[in-house]
């Protein structure tokens, strides 16, 4: 990993030591994310649109979906790739909504980190105002098999990264969505990391690590990744067997009021997510129940991730349930 982090100092000189000041500057102070001197206050959506019968990405129903996200009273789009599209960047921005972009590891060269050319798209769009902050990858504490076995060259990774962007740009800091909480250790290890994202999925009840937090870190934080599917792969409580609104609803009433709470601790959530998925566990023509065991994860409320009913609309931008309790709860704060 010594040879990415000299690699990622070469990338920075070679681009520029700075990015000129922009409009909108973005930064963390005493906990709380900050744009332009005000607090902020993070009411946002997972968004990664794969159209019905295909597996990659689009954005050909753009402006429907951002109708749909102010509808909803959603002022934040977390993305899992990058949008290396400024039309579709200029839309959220003329609706008054914010981008938080992630990058991958390995992305075969594309504005990923393991090459580097994650700095080329801070370069190209860091001036852009629809950008919150940038986040470096998604939950890979899960993953150390994609690091020769050991996660501390990823957290090594992750940290000159971060200090390669901050090089580049200093109007938006540099976040990670960590699967569930990380340890002091790794806290402390990665100290360029501006702002801490947590994956989590604790039944319904996501406040709970908000107490560990405040007593591990001072460190800001923000829910990357909370919610429930709307399928229930086996029947509990009062929740019937089969695809299930209400226990969706429900489980995303309890999240969202135990997250916002604590806002004057956190800094909002962007919830899991804006529309199903159909490419992720079958057949993209159709969607599949999936594969996960109940009871056997801490998913609302069958402890299955059925993973193609995450959405708070359903492919066809049908409002779930869902979507009017995330319109209720997101006015409200």
């Amino acid at each position: 990993m010594k040879q990415l982090t000299l690699f990622l100092s070469l990338c920075a000189l070679f681009i520029g030591h700075s990015i000129k000041a922009q409009s909108t500057a973005t930064y963390v102070k005493e906990g709380k994310l900050m744009v332009n001197n005000n607090p902020y206050l993070i009411k946002g959506i997972c968004y990664h649109p794969v159209p019905k019968g295909e597996e990659k990405r689009s954005f050909e129903t753009i402006d429907g979906d951002i109708a749909l996200m102010l509808e909803a009273g959603i002022n934040t789009i977390r993305v899992y790739e990058p949008i290396d599209d400024v039309e579709v960047l200029d839309k959220l921005h003329a609706a008054g909504l914010k981008l938080i972009v992630s990058f991958g590891y390995n992305q075969n060269g594309v504005f990923d980190i393991a090459s580097g050319t994650v700095l080329n798209y801070i370069k190209k769009y860091a001036q852009h105002p629809a950008i919150l902050f940038w986040e470096l990858g998604n939950e890979y504490n899960y993953h150390p098999e994609w690091f020769g076995g050991d996660i501390n060259n990823w957290y090594s990774a992750l940290n000159d990264t971060a200090a390669a962007i901050h090089t580049l740009d200093a109007n938006h800091p540099v976040a990670t969505a960590h699967g569930e909480i990380p340890t002091e250790e790794v806290l402390n290890s990665n100290p360029n990391i501006d702002l801490w994202g947590v994956n989590v999925y604790r039944w319904d009840q996501p406040g709970s690590l908000i107490e560990e937090w405040e007593k591990r870190t001072d460190l800001p934080l923000y829910f990357s990744e909370a919610g429930a599917d709307s399928f229930m792969a086996a029947e509990k409580d009062a929740y019937a067997a089969g695809e299930n609104q209400i226990a969706q609803a429900d489980a995303t009433t309890v999240i969202l009021d135990q997250i916002f709470a604590r806002k004057d601790r956190i800094n909002g959530v962007t919830l899991f997510s804006f529309t199903d998925g159909w490419w992720k566990a079958g057949n993209p023509e159709q969607q599949d129940q999936g594969g996960w065991a109940p009871f056997s994860t801490g998913v609302p409320y069958d402890g299955a991730p059925n993973e193609e009913y995450w959405g708070i609309v359903d492919i066809d931008r049908k409002k779930k349930k869902a979507f009017y309790v995330v319109k209720e709860k997101y006015s409200q704060n």
